[in-house]
């Protein structure tokens, strides 16, 4: 049978995640693996996992695998509320913070709208939004607040002079992935400001917030107008990414939307893992475990910063992320990451190379880099055997 025309147009703007490959052409464990965004299973705290499991069976019994509720069940909306402040009415539990982005996107974007962007952006993100045929416009970042203001809002303006509407922006406000990098309160400030000013709302999207190595807490968007922004969370990056479960935040018109969207998509998230979410997080286990990944975490970072120094060649330089899961190099101009990528898979190395995060295809002299998945150890060969093959110590 001949498929091509069966296919949807949607199917037409689908691409492919370049991390995603790497894991089908490769096993993670035989190579240096920098590519993904794998927490380490150090932070997995397997017999509290089972203890926990028990006391859900032993709570709710047969409730535990029945359907439930699409809004999510209450228990870990309760926990939810009193973790964050945010009332119940504000919160909708989702199979993943990935499906956050994408019933967001479906709720909000049209094919020919345009969301707004950084660039360098989350690779999941884009994916997401061509897959409903929507321009991506990508805004470099700018350190002095006055021109951060004038590049978004230029872009804005480029946007609306070309006849076509700002659906909502989608910004990683804390250690940003692929960059690592924090957005500052005056920052986040303005980019609420502007859409309220222009009429489009913000998803903020916030997997790695409490994972913070150094430096004080910024503010959430969402805490700054709880009417103009969508918060995503996600327990994949502080509980263990297998639940699959993440929640929104937001104003309970637009998360009505999400509510039907979601009948949809897969009746309700998974609801054996939100009893156990819920009784992981409300009986404080999250917290203690919180504590340890953190540590695990402020030490994998340090160590990657320090074996940068010391290993590699003049010309690059990196980011210095005060929390999450990655850092960001970049090369000379004339450096082609995606080019010497074979070059370093063949010799047992793997990163993602910065392009694929740009909306523009741009930035081809910058690499992601993770540092939780692997032991100290490897990390420390593979920076050194990264750095050697391009020209360092």
């Amino acid at each position: 049978m001949e498929y091509g025309g069966l296919f949807s147009e949607d199917t037409r703007s689908f691409f492919r995640s370049p991390v995603r490959d790497i894991f089908r052409r490769v096993d993670l464990n035989s190579i240096y693996s920098f590519a993904g965004g794998y927490p380490s299973a150090e932070t997995f705290p397997l017999e509290e996992f089972k203890e926990t499991m028990r006391e859900a069976v032993d709570r709710y019994g047969g409730k535990a695998f029945q359907y439930g509720a699409t809004q999510g069940v209450t228990e870990l909306r309760e926990v939810l509320s009193a973790r964050y402040g945010v009332p119940m009415e504000r919160i909708q539990i989702t199979t993943s913070s990935q499906q956050g982005i994408d019933v967001c996107t479906r709720i909000l974007a049209d094919p020919g709208d345009v969301i707004l962007t950084s660039d360098p952006s989350y690779l999941g993100a884009l994916q997401s939004f061509r897959s409903y045929r929507a321009d991506v416009v990508g805004v470099p970042h700018e350190d002095a607040p006055e021109r951060f203001r004038q590049a978004w809002r230029a872009a804005i303006s480029r946007v609306l002079e070309s006849g076509r509407k700002v659906k909502f922006l989608y910004m990683i406000p804390d250690f940003q992935n692929p960059s690592g990098e924090t957005l500052t309160l005056r920052e986040r400030e303005i980019l609420v400001s502007l859409a309220e000013e222009y009429g489009f709302l913000v998803v903020e999207d916030s997997p790695y917030r409490e994972l913070r190595y150094s430096g004080e807490p910024v503010p959430t968007m969402y805490s700054l107008a709880p009417d103009t922004v969508l918060h995503l969370g996600s327990f994949s990056k502080i509980f263990a990414p297998g639940f699959r479960l993440g929640w929104i935040f937001g104003n309970p018109e637009v998360l009505d939307k999400i509510y039907v969207c979601k009948q949809s998509l897969d009746l309700c998230p998974p609801v054996f893992d939100q009893y156990v979410a819920a009784e992981f997080m409300g009986s404080g286990r999250l917290d203690r475990n919180l504590v340890k990944s953190i540590s695990l975490y402020r030490e994998k970072r340090d160590l990657m910063l320090s074996l940068l120094e010391e290993n590699m060649p003049d010309g690059v330089t990196w980011t210095h992320p005060d929390g999450g899961l990655f850092l960001f190099l970049t090369m000379p101009e004339d450096f082609d990451s995606v080019a010497f990528y074979d070059t370093a898979l063949d010799a047992g190395v793997a990163y993602v190379a910065g392009s694929f995060f740009r909306t523009d295809g741009g930035g081809r002299n910058t690499m992601r880099l993770n540092f939780s998945f692997m032991t100290p150890e490897r990390i420390t060969e593979g920076i050194k055997l990264l750095a050697k093959l391009l020209g360092g110590r």
